[in-house]
């Protein structure tokens, strides 16, 4: 594991593995690594010559200031758990200065209506601010492939139509969503959950389930109050929102249609800390 705080330096190695032919890999963290970030690196792995874990707690990506100040940062374990999966591992840990070495502030994107539904609504200027880390760690890196978790879909999505827009020569790797014994997808955001509650919140990914059993045969808007009602009944868990959408626009939908592929999304909050799931519908 070699750890790298400053660009040019990333690129001066990145380049002398260029010539030795070796594709490059990148897994964009914000750090507080856990197994669903392994998973993603582990691929990048098996599928390149080198890999580059980025760590950066991006600001510009936080609507809410106490969000980001709670957001956990533990670089020594981010590091030694890396460490165990591979000592070739390049981990890119710059500081805000090196990233942002002028304002700190997102640029503005349009993306088609895929950053208006569900985190987007709720989020002000959240993708903005992934778009704009995205596309600077693209092109610091210039790596062949890059991978993102399915647990945060709309955001993979709106970095596959970011790539197409700009033209960034990079291929998206979309990876399955990593899941906690009881169901709960992995989050650095987990551990601040009480741990009984952590144990009970099993319950966000069964409640997906079983709206999945139902998406046959009962109509969307049927599946939404559904839903809204679970919740309602259970005092651990306020939602946010749970919506169904087609998996390429993201667009809510009313009625079903032959040959959509279709997708439900939630988020909740938990004591205080906002989780997000989803689950591929058909």
């Amino acid at each position: 594991m070699h750890l790298i705080e400053d660009k040019r330096h990333l690129q001066a190695v990145l380049a002398a593995e260029r010539q030795k032919n070796h594709s490059i890999g990148l897994v964009p963290t914000m750090g507080a690594l856990h197994y669903g970030h392994l998973s993603l690196v582990k691929r990048a792995l098996s599928e390149n010559g080198v890999v580059v874990v980025s760590i950066f707690v991006n600001p510009t990506q936080f609507d809410n200031q106490n969000d980001l100040k709670n957001y956990p940062s533990n670089l020594e374990r981010d590091l030694d758990l890396l460490n165990a999966l591979s000592e070739d591992i390049l981990v890119f840990a710059p500081s805000k200065t090196e990233i942002y070495p002028g304002e700190i502030a997102p640029q503005k994107f349009k993306f088609g209506g895929l950053e208006k539904t569900m985190e987007g609504q709720y989020r002000n200027g959240h993708f903005d601010g992934v778009a704009t880390i995205v596309e600077l760690l693209l092109k610091t890196v210039g790596p062949d492939k890059a991978y993102f978790g399915e647990k945060d879909f709309q955001q993979l999505q709106i970095v596959r139509k970011l790539v197409r827009s700009k033209q960034i020569p990079v291929e998206i790797i979309g990876c399955p969503i990593q899941r906690e014994a009881n169901g709960l997808a992995m989050s650095s955001r987990n551990e601040r959950l009480p741990k009984e509650v952590r144990q009970r919140a099993g319950f966000i990914f069964e409640t997906l389930k079983t709206a999945k059993r139902q998406f046959g045969m009962k109509s969307a808007d049927y599946l939404r109050k559904w839903v809204k009602d679970q919740f309602k009944a259970n005092n651990d868990f306020d939602l946010e929102y749970f919506e169904i959408t087609d998996e390429e626009k993201l667009a809510p939908i009313q009625r079903k249609r032959k040959n959509k592929k279709y997708r439900a999304f939630i988020a909740v909050y938990a004591k205080g800390v906002r989780l997000i799931d989803n689950i591929a519908l058909n």
